[in-house]
Protein backbone atom coordinates (compact mmCIF):
# COMPACT_ATOMS: atom_id res chain seq x y z
CA UNK A 1 0.00 0.00 0.00
CA UNK A 2 1.24 3.78 -0.96
CA UNK A 3 2.62 5.92 2.30
CA UNK A 4 1.96 9.44 2.39
CA UNK A 5 3.00 12.70 4.02
CA UNK A 6 3.11 16.23 2.90
CA UNK A 7 6.23 18.72 3.28
CA UNK A 8 4.70 22.36 4.16
CA UNK A 9 5.96 25.10 5.96
CA UNK A 10 4.58 28.83 7.67
CA UNK A 11 4.81 30.68 4.41
CA UNK A 12 6.05 30.75 1.02
CA UNK A 13 10.23 30.84 0.28
CA UNK A 14 10.88 28.83 3.42
CA UNK A 15 12.67 26.18 1.15
CA UNK A 16 9.43 23.51 0.69
CA UNK A 17 10.23 22.81 -2.61
CA UNK A 18 14.18 22.59 -2.27
CA UNK A 19 13.55 20.26 0.80
CA UNK A 20 10.78 18.17 -1.40
CA UNK A 21 13.09 18.07 -4.27
CA UNK A 22 15.68 16.34 -2.10
CA UNK A 23 13.57 13.81 -0.52
CA UNK A 24 12.45 12.68 -3.85
CA UNK A 25 15.79 12.07 -5.37
CA UNK A 26 17.07 10.44 -1.80
CA UNK A 27 14.08 8.15 -1.48
CA UNK A 28 14.33 7.38 -5.59
CA UNK A 29 18.30 6.32 -5.23
CA UNK A 30 17.13 4.12 -2.19
CA UNK A 31 15.42 2.70 -4.87
CA UNK A 32 11.95 3.76 -3.42
CA UNK A 33 8.87 4.52 -5.92
CA UNK A 34 8.38 7.43 -5.01
CA UNK A 35 5.57 10.53 -6.94
CA UNK A 36 5.39 13.86 -5.86
CA UNK A 37 2.51 15.87 -6.08
CA UNK A 38 1.95 19.48 -5.31
CA UNK A 39 -1.34 21.24 -3.69
CA UNK A 40 -3.38 24.05 -4.96
CA UNK A 41 -2.66 25.36 -9.04
CA UNK A 42 0.85 25.22 -9.69
CA UNK A 43 2.44 23.92 -13.12
CA UNK A 44 6.54 24.40 -12.27
CA UNK A 45 7.22 22.36 -9.09
CA UNK A 46 4.89 19.25 -10.61
CA UNK A 47 7.69 19.49 -13.25
CA UNK A 48 10.51 19.25 -11.09
CA UNK A 49 8.74 16.38 -9.51
CA UNK A 50 8.78 14.68 -12.24
CA UNK A 51 12.14 15.13 -13.46
CA UNK A 52 13.37 13.83 -10.28
CA UNK A 53 11.13 10.68 -10.02
CA UNK A 54 10.27 9.61 -13.26
CA UNK A 55 6.30 9.81 -12.79
CA UNK A 56 3.79 12.41 -13.53
CA UNK A 57 3.05 14.78 -10.63
CA UNK A 58 -0.54 15.49 -9.69
CA UNK A 59 -2.42 18.60 -8.39
CA UNK A 60 -5.04 18.59 -5.51
CA UNK A 61 -6.98 21.54 -4.91
CA UNK A 62 -9.81 21.68 -2.08
CA UNK A 63 -11.75 24.72 -3.50
CA UNK A 64 -11.05 23.99 -7.26
CA UNK A 65 -11.68 20.50 -7.31
CA UNK A 66 -15.38 18.98 -6.35
CA UNK A 67 -14.98 16.02 -4.13
CA UNK A 68 -15.15 12.78 -6.38
CA UNK A 69 -12.53 14.38 -8.50
CA UNK A 70 -10.77 15.35 -5.51
CA UNK A 71 -10.45 11.72 -4.87
CA UNK A 72 -10.37 10.56 -7.88
CA UNK A 73 -6.79 12.59 -8.48
CA UNK A 74 -5.53 11.19 -5.38
CA UNK A 75 -6.40 7.64 -6.24
CA UNK A 76 -4.65 8.52 -9.10
CA UNK A 77 -1.35 9.76 -7.20
CA UNK A 78 -1.16 6.69 -5.40
CA UNK A 79 -0.91 4.64 -8.05
CA UNK A 80 2.17 2.97 -9.35
CA UNK A 81 4.46 4.37 -6.30
CA UNK A 82 5.42 3.04 -2.60
CA UNK A 83 5.50 6.96 -1.18
CA UNK A 84 4.02 9.77 -2.17
CA UNK A 85 5.50 13.35 -1.02
CA UNK A 86 2.84 16.27 -1.49
CA UNK A 87 4.70 19.44 -1.29
CA UNK A 88 2.31 21.98 0.29
CA UNK A 89 2.11 25.72 -1.68
CA UNK A 90 1.73 28.70 0.07
CA UNK A 91 1.87 28.42 4.05
CA UNK A 92 0.12 25.63 5.12
CA UNK A 93 -3.09 26.83 6.83
CA UNK A 94 -3.24 29.80 3.98
CA UNK A 95 -6.27 29.77 1.48
CA UNK A 96 -9.48 31.28 1.01
CA UNK A 97 -11.42 32.32 4.34
CA UNK A 98 -13.93 29.85 3.74
CA UNK A 99 -16.06 27.56 3.38
CA UNK A 100 -13.84 25.10 5.66
CA UNK A 101 -12.26 22.22 4.39
CA UNK A 102 -12.73 23.43 0.77
CA UNK A 103 -10.47 26.61 1.44
CA UNK A 104 -8.01 26.13 -1.57
CA UNK A 105 -5.60 25.40 1.86
CA UNK A 106 -3.00 22.81 2.22
CA UNK A 107 -4.27 21.82 5.39
CA UNK A 108 -7.63 20.89 3.98
CA UNK A 109 -6.00 18.00 1.67
CA UNK A 110 -3.82 17.30 4.57
CA UNK A 111 -6.94 16.58 6.80
CA UNK A 112 -9.03 15.06 4.33
CA UNK A 113 -6.88 12.17 2.79
CA UNK A 114 -5.03 12.00 6.93
CA UNK A 115 -1.26 13.22 5.15
CA UNK A 116 0.74 14.06 7.91
CA UNK A 117 2.83 16.87 7.68
CA UNK A 118 6.58 17.41 8.09
CA UNK A 119 7.31 21.34 8.47
CA UNK A 120 9.97 22.86 7.23
CA UNK A 121 11.20 26.01 9.37
CA UNK A 122 13.56 28.70 7.94
CA UNK A 123 15.33 29.38 11.32
CA UNK A 124 17.58 32.35 9.20
CA UNK A 125 17.69 35.25 11.92
CA UNK A 126 16.18 32.77 14.66
CA UNK A 127 16.78 30.31 17.01
CA UNK A 128 15.16 28.43 20.01
CA UNK A 129 12.17 31.03 19.26
CA UNK A 130 11.12 28.70 16.24
CA UNK A 131 9.54 26.32 18.83
CA UNK A 132 6.98 28.64 19.79
CA UNK A 133 5.90 28.50 15.18
CA UNK A 134 6.46 24.60 15.60
CA UNK A 135 4.18 24.55 18.64
CA UNK A 136 1.54 26.90 17.01
CA UNK A 137 1.39 24.94 13.83
CA UNK A 138 0.93 21.92 15.62
CA UNK A 139 -1.64 22.54 17.83
CA UNK A 140 -3.64 25.05 15.43
CA UNK A 141 -6.16 22.42 13.71
CA UNK A 142 -6.92 19.10 15.43
CA UNK A 143 -7.66 17.61 12.03
CA UNK A 144 -3.77 18.36 10.70
CA UNK A 145 -0.73 16.34 12.41
CA UNK A 146 2.47 17.91 12.36
CA UNK A 147 5.01 14.81 12.83
CA UNK A 148 7.86 16.67 12.64
CA UNK A 149 9.85 19.13 11.84
CA UNK A 150 13.21 19.89 9.29
CA UNK A 151 15.26 22.84 10.29
CA UNK A 152 16.39 24.63 7.01
CA UNK A 153 19.05 27.34 6.37
CA UNK A 154 20.96 26.35 9.47
CA UNK A 155 24.30 28.82 9.72
CA UNK A 156 26.03 26.09 12.03
CA UNK A 157 26.05 23.12 13.82
CA UNK A 158 25.24 25.13 17.25
CA UNK A 159 22.81 26.87 15.31
CA UNK A 160 20.60 23.58 14.99
CA UNK A 161 21.15 22.59 18.61
CA UNK A 162 19.22 25.55 19.70
CA UNK A 163 16.48 25.24 17.80
CA UNK A 164 16.11 20.91 18.32
CA UNK A 165 16.43 21.36 21.57
CA UNK A 166 13.90 24.29 21.75
CA UNK A 167 11.45 22.31 19.33
CA UNK A 168 11.76 19.11 20.93
CA UNK A 169 10.76 19.82 23.90
CA UNK A 170 7.59 20.83 22.95
CA UNK A 171 7.27 16.74 22.36
CA UNK A 172 7.56 17.51 18.44
CA UNK A 173 10.47 15.74 16.59
CA UNK A 174 12.82 17.47 14.89
CA UNK A 175 13.95 15.22 11.58
CA UNK A 176 16.91 17.18 10.07
CA UNK A 177 18.63 20.25 10.02
CA UNK A 178 19.15 21.41 6.40
CA UNK A 179 22.82 23.58 6.42
CA UNK A 180 23.12 26.78 3.50
CA UNK A 181 23.89 26.15 0.28
CA UNK A 182 23.95 28.46 -2.07
CA UNK A 183 24.76 25.61 -4.68
CA UNK A 184 21.25 24.58 -4.17
CA UNK A 185 19.49 27.95 -4.97
CA UNK A 186 16.63 27.09 -7.87
CA UNK A 187 16.77 29.88 -11.04
CA UNK A 188 13.58 31.47 -10.96
CA UNK A 189 11.25 33.91 -12.82
CA UNK A 190 8.40 35.81 -12.92
CA UNK A 191 5.92 33.19 -12.44
CA UNK A 192 8.19 31.41 -10.25
CA UNK A 193 11.64 28.50 -10.90
CA UNK A 194 12.55 28.14 -13.67
CA UNK A 195 11.15 25.52 -15.91
CA UNK A 196 12.48 21.80 -15.35
CA UNK A 197 12.69 21.35 -19.21
CA UNK A 198 14.92 24.52 -18.87
CA UNK A 199 17.29 23.81 -16.46
CA UNK A 200 20.75 22.72 -17.91
CA UNK A 201 22.17 21.07 -14.38
CA UNK A 202 19.43 18.94 -13.64
CA UNK A 203 20.50 15.61 -13.12
CA UNK A 204 23.48 17.17 -11.25
CA UNK A 205 21.10 18.89 -8.98
CA UNK A 206 19.26 16.50 -8.25
CA UNK A 207 22.43 14.23 -7.15
CA UNK A 208 23.71 17.04 -4.96
CA UNK A 209 20.10 17.41 -3.59
CA UNK A 210 20.01 13.52 -2.60
CA UNK A 211 23.19 13.68 -1.23
CA UNK A 212 22.80 16.41 1.15
CA UNK A 213 19.52 15.07 1.81
CA UNK A 214 21.44 11.51 3.20
CA UNK A 215 23.62 13.43 5.01
CA UNK A 216 21.37 16.10 7.02
CA UNK A 217 17.84 14.70 7.09
CA UNK A 218 16.68 11.41 9.02
CA UNK A 219 15.45 9.67 6.04
CA UNK A 220 14.19 6.53 8.04
CA UNK A 221 12.07 8.64 10.56
CA UNK A 222 11.11 10.75 7.81
CA UNK A 223 9.58 7.11 6.27
CA UNK A 224 8.14 6.32 9.59
CA UNK A 225 6.00 9.60 9.79
CA UNK A 226 4.27 8.12 6.16
CA UNK A 227 0.87 6.94 6.54
CA UNK A 228 -0.87 4.42 4.31
CA UNK A 229 -3.17 5.90 2.06
CA UNK A 230 -6.50 4.48 1.24
CA UNK A 231 -8.26 7.17 -1.12
CA UNK A 232 -11.66 6.62 -2.27
CA UNK A 233 -12.20 4.13 -5.26
CA UNK A 234 -11.24 5.73 -8.58
CA UNK A 235 -14.72 7.09 -10.18
CA UNK A 236 -13.11 8.23 -13.60
CA UNK A 237 -13.96 11.67 -12.84
CA UNK A 238 -13.24 13.86 -15.41
CA UNK A 239 -11.80 17.38 -14.90
CA UNK A 240 -12.97 18.66 -18.11
CA UNK A 241 -14.19 16.81 -21.51
CA UNK A 242 -11.97 16.68 -24.00
CA UNK A 243 -12.35 19.00 -26.70
CA UNK A 244 -12.26 16.19 -29.47
CA UNK A 245 -11.45 12.76 -30.35
CA UNK A 246 -7.50 13.86 -31.55
CA UNK A 247 -6.21 17.11 -29.41
CA UNK A 248 -3.33 18.66 -31.12
CA UNK A 249 -1.64 20.38 -28.26
CA UNK A 250 1.12 22.89 -28.42
CA UNK A 251 4.13 21.63 -26.17
CA UNK A 252 7.35 23.31 -26.31
CA UNK A 253 9.25 25.81 -23.85
CA UNK A 254 6.54 28.87 -24.59
CA UNK A 255 3.60 26.28 -24.19
CA UNK A 256 3.81 23.83 -21.32
CA UNK A 257 1.43 24.36 -18.82
CA UNK A 258 -0.98 21.60 -19.03
CA UNK A 259 -2.31 20.17 -15.75
CA UNK A 260 -1.59 16.44 -15.79
CA UNK A 261 -4.83 15.39 -14.07
CA UNK A 262 -6.64 17.25 -17.20
CA UNK A 263 -4.43 15.32 -19.95
CA UNK A 264 -4.90 11.99 -17.94
CA UNK A 265 -9.06 12.85 -17.87
CA UNK A 266 -8.74 13.59 -21.77
CA UNK A 267 -7.22 10.40 -21.74
CA UNK A 268 -9.26 8.24 -19.84
CA UNK A 269 -12.46 9.72 -22.03
CA UNK A 270 -10.86 8.00 -24.81
CA UNK A 271 -9.26 10.83 -26.43
CA UNK A 272 -5.85 10.57 -28.10
CA UNK A 273 -2.83 13.62 -27.68
CA UNK A 274 -0.41 15.05 -30.68
CA UNK A 275 1.96 17.45 -29.48
CA UNK A 276 3.65 19.81 -31.74
CA UNK A 277 6.08 22.35 -31.20
CA UNK A 278 5.21 26.41 -32.53
CA UNK A 279 8.69 26.94 -31.75
CA UNK A 280 10.05 24.96 -34.31
CA UNK A 281 7.28 26.53 -36.11
CA UNK A 282 5.38 23.62 -36.21
CA UNK A 283 1.47 23.70 -36.71
CA UNK A 284 -1.34 21.21 -35.63
CA UNK A 285 -1.77 18.16 -37.56
CA UNK A 286 -4.47 17.76 -39.84
CA UNK A 287 -5.86 14.67 -38.06
CA UNK A 288 -6.34 16.10 -35.13
CA UNK A 289 -10.11 17.86 -34.58
CA UNK A 290 -8.95 20.29 -31.58
CA UNK A 291 -5.90 22.32 -30.82
CA UNK A 292 -4.93 23.26 -27.33
CA UNK A 293 -2.61 25.72 -26.88
CA UNK A 294 -1.51 25.60 -23.11
CA UNK A 295 0.08 28.45 -20.73
CA UNK A 296 3.83 28.91 -20.85
CA UNK A 297 5.75 31.25 -21.25
CA UNK A 298 6.12 33.24 -24.77
CA UNK A 299 6.84 36.38 -23.72
CA UNK A 300 10.41 35.33 -23.67
CA UNK A 301 10.15 33.49 -27.17
CA UNK A 302 7.99 36.48 -28.51
CA UNK A 303 10.23 37.28 -31.96
CA UNK A 304 10.51 32.95 -33.03
CA UNK A 305 6.75 32.92 -32.80
CA UNK A 306 6.15 36.04 -34.60
CA UNK A 307 8.89 34.70 -37.15
CA UNK A 308 6.96 31.02 -37.22
CA UNK A 309 4.99 31.99 -40.69
CA UNK A 310 4.28 28.27 -41.12
CA UNK A 311 2.86 27.63 -37.33
CA UNK A 312 0.38 30.66 -37.93
CA UNK A 313 -0.40 29.51 -41.24
CA UNK A 314 -1.24 26.30 -40.44
CA UNK A 315 -3.11 27.43 -36.84
CA UNK A 316 -5.30 29.60 -39.16
CA UNK A 317 -6.23 27.01 -41.62
CA UNK A 318 -6.69 24.78 -38.91
CA UNK A 319 -9.40 27.22 -37.01
CA UNK A 320 -11.77 27.61 -40.45
CA UNK A 321 -13.06 24.34 -39.57
CA UNK A 322 -11.93 23.52 -35.90
CA UNK A 323 -11.53 25.07 -32.52
CA UNK A 324 -9.30 25.87 -30.74
CA UNK A 325 -8.96 27.29 -27.55
CA UNK A 326 -5.91 29.26 -25.80
CA UNK A 327 -5.21 29.33 -21.69
CA UNK A 328 -3.04 32.25 -20.71
CA UNK A 329 0.37 31.92 -22.63
CA UNK A 330 -2.14 30.42 -25.47
CA UNK A 331 -4.72 33.19 -25.25
CA UNK A 332 -1.50 35.64 -25.69
CA UNK A 333 -0.67 34.01 -28.97
CA UNK A 334 -3.73 33.90 -30.42
CA UNK A 335 -4.18 37.91 -30.24
CA UNK A 336 -2.52 40.76 -32.78
CA UNK A 337 0.17 40.80 -30.74
CA UNK A 338 2.47 40.71 -27.73
CA UNK A 339 4.99 43.50 -27.01
CA UNK A 340 7.88 41.65 -24.47
CA UNK A 341 9.46 43.26 -21.21
CA UNK A 342 12.34 45.63 -23.14
CA UNK A 343 9.01 46.97 -25.08
CA UNK A 344 9.09 45.66 -28.81
CA UNK A 345 6.01 44.87 -29.73
CA UNK A 346 5.67 41.78 -32.07
CA UNK A 347 3.09 40.23 -33.93
CA UNK A 348 1.09 37.16 -32.67
CA UNK A 349 -1.48 34.44 -34.98
CA UNK A 350 -4.72 37.64 -35.01
CA UNK A 351 -7.02 34.96 -34.88
CA UNK A 352 -8.26 37.39 -31.72
CA UNK A 353 -8.01 40.72 -31.70
CA UNK A 354 -6.85 41.88 -28.15
CA UNK A 355 -3.22 42.97 -27.54
CA UNK A 356 -1.37 42.30 -24.66
CA UNK A 357 2.01 43.54 -22.91
CA UNK A 358 4.81 42.64 -20.59
CA UNK A 359 6.32 46.32 -20.93
CA UNK A 360 4.21 47.67 -17.99
CA UNK A 361 3.84 44.30 -15.91
CA UNK A 362 1.30 43.72 -13.22
CA UNK A 363 0.17 40.67 -11.44
CA UNK A 364 -2.92 39.32 -11.91
CA UNK A 365 -3.23 35.86 -9.16
CA UNK A 366 -6.26 34.36 -7.77
CA UNK A 367 -9.14 31.51 -7.96
CA UNK A 368 -11.58 32.23 -10.60
CA UNK A 369 -15.07 30.55 -11.21
CA UNK A 370 -15.84 31.20 -15.17
CA UNK A 371 -19.48 30.71 -16.31
CA UNK A 372 -19.20 30.51 -20.39
CA UNK A 373 -21.22 32.72 -22.79
CA UNK A 374 -20.96 30.47 -25.35
CA UNK A 375 -20.50 27.34 -26.56
CA UNK A 376 -16.98 26.82 -27.39
CA UNK A 377 -13.72 24.43 -27.07
CA UNK A 378 -13.84 24.14 -23.24
CA UNK A 379 -17.62 23.44 -22.92
CA UNK A 380 -21.35 24.60 -23.13
CA UNK A 381 -22.99 27.80 -22.58
CA UNK A 382 -23.89 27.70 -19.13
CA UNK A 383 -20.93 25.92 -17.89
CA UNK A 384 -19.59 26.58 -14.91
CA UNK A 385 -15.52 25.94 -14.55
CA UNK A 386 -13.64 26.30 -11.66
CA UNK A 387 -9.79 27.42 -12.10
CA UNK A 388 -7.07 30.04 -11.38
CA UNK A 389 -5.46 33.19 -12.63
CA UNK A 390 -1.84 34.00 -13.01
CA UNK A 391 -0.11 36.59 -15.05
CA UNK A 392 1.79 39.64 -15.31
CA UNK A 393 0.61 40.68 -19.21
CA UNK A 394 -2.03 43.54 -19.07
CA UNK A 395 -3.97 43.85 -21.75
CA UNK A 396 -3.58 47.09 -23.92
CA UNK A 397 -6.17 46.55 -26.17
CA UNK A 398 -9.25 44.47 -25.67
CA UNK A 399 -10.44 43.91 -29.14
CA UNK A 400 -13.74 43.35 -31.17
CA UNK A 401 -14.30 39.32 -29.75
CA UNK A 402 -17.09 38.17 -28.06
CA UNK A 403 -16.62 38.34 -24.34
CA UNK A 404 -16.04 34.31 -23.61
CA UNK A 405 -17.54 34.16 -19.69
CA UNK A 406 -18.56 35.75 -16.71
CA UNK A 407 -15.84 36.01 -14.55
CA UNK A 408 -16.47 35.62 -10.37
CA UNK A 409 -13.38 35.54 -7.85
CA UNK A 410 -12.81 32.91 -5.50
CA UNK A 411 -15.50 34.44 -2.98
CA UNK A 412 -18.02 34.53 -5.31
CA UNK A 413 -17.40 38.18 -6.88
CA UNK A 414 -18.09 39.30 -10.03
CA UNK A 415 -14.74 40.00 -11.66
CA UNK A 416 -16.89 41.19 -15.40
CA UNK A 417 -16.10 39.32 -18.35
CA UNK A 418 -12.55 37.25 -19.21
CA UNK A 419 -11.72 36.22 -22.79
CA UNK A 420 -12.48 36.18 -25.84
CA UNK A 421 -14.55 34.01 -28.65
CA UNK A 422 -14.08 34.31 -32.60
CA UNK A 423 -15.97 31.97 -35.14
CA UNK A 424 -14.28 28.71 -34.05
CA UNK A 425 -11.20 30.10 -31.66
CA UNK A 426 -11.74 31.14 -27.27
CA UNK A 427 -9.16 32.08 -25.18
CA UNK A 428 -8.84 33.30 -21.80
CA UNK A 429 -6.54 34.03 -19.23
CA UNK A 430 -8.05 31.39 -16.38
CA UNK A 431 -6.20 28.73 -16.57
CA UNK A 432 -9.23 25.81 -15.98
CA UNK A 433 -8.53 22.97 -12.87
CA UNK A 434 -12.27 21.10 -13.18
CA UNK A 435 -15.70 21.35 -14.13
CA UNK A 436 -17.78 22.26 -11.37
CA UNK A 437 -20.90 18.92 -11.47
CA UNK A 438 -24.43 20.32 -11.99
CA UNK A 439 -27.02 20.30 -9.20
CA UNK A 440 -29.71 17.50 -8.89
CA UNK A 441 -32.67 19.62 -10.59
CA UNK A 442 -30.40 19.67 -13.96
CA UNK A 443 -29.43 23.24 -13.69
CA UNK A 444 -25.92 24.61 -13.80
CA UNK A 445 -24.26 25.67 -10.31
CA UNK A 446 -23.93 29.18 -10.10
CA UNK A 447 -20.52 30.87 -9.87
CA UNK A 448 -19.10 31.74 -6.65
CA UNK A 449 -19.23 29.97 -3.38
CA UNK A 450 -22.92 29.01 -2.27
CA UNK A 451 -24.63 26.18 -4.03
CA UNK A 452 -21.33 24.29 -5.01
CA UNK A 453 -19.05 25.17 -1.94
CA UNK A 454 -21.70 24.25 0.67
CA UNK A 455 -21.83 20.76 -1.27
CA UNK A 456 -18.33 20.57 -0.97
CA UNK A 457 -18.57 21.03 2.94
CA UNK A 458 -21.02 18.69 3.61
CA UNK A 459 -18.98 16.01 1.22
CA UNK A 460 -15.89 16.58 3.24
CA UNK A 461 -16.96 16.77 6.71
Amino acid sequence: MTRGLMIAAPRSGGGKTTLTLALLAALRRRGIAVRGAKTGPDYIDPAFHEALTGLSSLNLDSWAMPPALLDDVMSQACSGCDMLVTEASMGLFDGLMEPRGARGAPADIAARFGLPVVLVLDISGQGQSAAATALGFATLDPSVRIAGVILNRVGSPRHAAMATRAITATGIPVLGAFGRDTHLQMPERHLGLVQAREHGGLDALAERLATQAERDLDLDAILACAMPQSPAAATDAIAIAPPGQRIAVANDAAFSFLYAHVAAGWRRAGAELHFFSPLNDEGPADGCDACWLPGGYPELHAGRLAAADHFRHALACFAQTRPVHGECGGFMVLGESLTDKAGETHRMTGLLGHATSFARRRMNLGYRTAQLRHDCAIGRAGTVLRGHEFHYATVTDPGNDTPLADMHDGYGEPRGTGGGRRGLVSGTFFHILSTLPALHDGATCTPGIPASATAQVSEQT
